[in-house]
């Protein structure tokens, strides 16, 4: 039984799915934007299993995408491109 929850939250959330293909792959990715990650989307890549909490800012750091979705570097690039559109 567990004795103490850190927290336990219900939140209302705009998730998007969306498949698409560049020169270098095809990309498969959910984007979950809520209040709870201070205006960042939770962007998973359903074909790694892998997420990150993303914002504008980090899409200016040079490797995160790639690190955090666990791309190459040429897909990252395409994965970048896709989300410089949609994350404002």
């Amino acid at each position: 039984m567990i004795d103490f929850y850190l927290y336990d939250d219900t939140e209302d959330t705009q998730t998007r799915f969306v498949g698409f293909v560049g020169e270098h792959g095809r990309y498969d990715l959910a984007i979950i934007k809520s209040d709870r990650y201070f205006g960042k989307s939770l962007v998973l890549n359903t074909q790694s299993s892998r997420f990150g909490i993303i914002g504008p800012d980090d899409l200016e750091e040079e490797g995160y995408i790639a690190h955090i979705l666990g791309l190459g570097d040429d897909e990252a690039a395409e994965v970048e491109g896709f989300l410089n559109e949609i994350i404002v």
